[in-house]
């Protein structure tokens, strides 16, 4: 299967040369897969560090946003410009171990595989069963993700980890806004799709610290859960059907 790994990354220049690395011992085929970090404008040499690594990895590209726009719309614009129909995402502090993405395409190939209706969009989110955070950031994540799960319906119990496969060509038919990779599985039960939780590992952050704060996550959260509960409460129930227009 072809796929494009989608990396949104800011001020991560150390752990830059180690996660391709990992990604390169990771992908079996490499003819068939393609690696696109987006930098959101990071005022280190992230962007400098991932076009020096371009001549060893053939299959390394590289965006870079004119301004700092958030890891949601990095994440868009490395998808929209991906070659390849089928998505994997990580995160760019190493936290997301590259050995699981197998793991993930298998999954998703499955699962469609199997529908005897292939649902409009099927996503599969990885779940962190056991989590490399603080005690603190553990606790504000399982509240939230309880939240969440209790307004949104998504039934995933963990909406945040940043390895993902889905559909590109159903991602960008999503509704589209800041911080929207906070609730991609709500998005895509709202559309009708399948959605799917997988153990996968999780490590410590290689180098450097976190970008947000939890007051920080939860002030922007709560904001974005209403607009995501409205949209839920608001969507339209896809047509599966594949008959003509005139069975209606």
């Amino acid at each position: 299967m072809h796929c494009s790994i989608v990396i949104p990354v800011l001020n991560e220049q150390a752990n830059i040369s180690p996660l391709i690395n990992e990604i390169d011992r990771a992908i079996q085929n490499k003819a068939a897969f393609e690696v696109i970090f987006v930098d959101d404008h990071s005022s280190d040499h992230t962007y400098a560090e991932i076009t020096r690594l371009q001549s060893r990895f053939p299959w390394l590209r590289v965006m870079q946003l004119p301004r700092q726009s958030g890891q949601s719309s990095a994440l868009y614009h490395g998808v929209k410009h991906a070659r390849y129909p089928m998505i994997v995402t990580l995160d760019g502090d190493g936290q997301n171990d590259p050995a699981d993405i197998t793991r993930l395409l298998e999954v998703y190939v499955q699962t469609v595989v199997k529908e005897p209706v292939k649902p409009v969009f099927c996503l599969v989110n990885g779940h962190r069963v056991q989590r490399k955070d603080s005690g603190w950031r553990r606790f504000s994540s399982y509240v939230a993700n309880s939240v969440r799960r209790f307004l949104l319906g998504d039934a995933t119990p963990d909406s945040g980890c940043g390895i993902k496969a889905f559909s590109r060509d159903c991602f960008l038919a999503l509704p589209r806004f800041d911080h929207m990779h906070r609730f991609l599985p709500a998005l895509a039960r709202q559309s009708g799709a399948l959605v799917i939780s997988v153990p996968v590992n999780h490590r410590g952050r290689m180098s450097g610290k976190s970008h947000y704060n939890t007051m920080g996550r939860l002030s922007v959260g709560l904001v974005d859960l209403v607009g995501v509960f409205w949209l839920g409460r608001r969507s339209i129930e896809p047509n599966l059907s594949t008959g003509d227009a005139n069975d209606s």
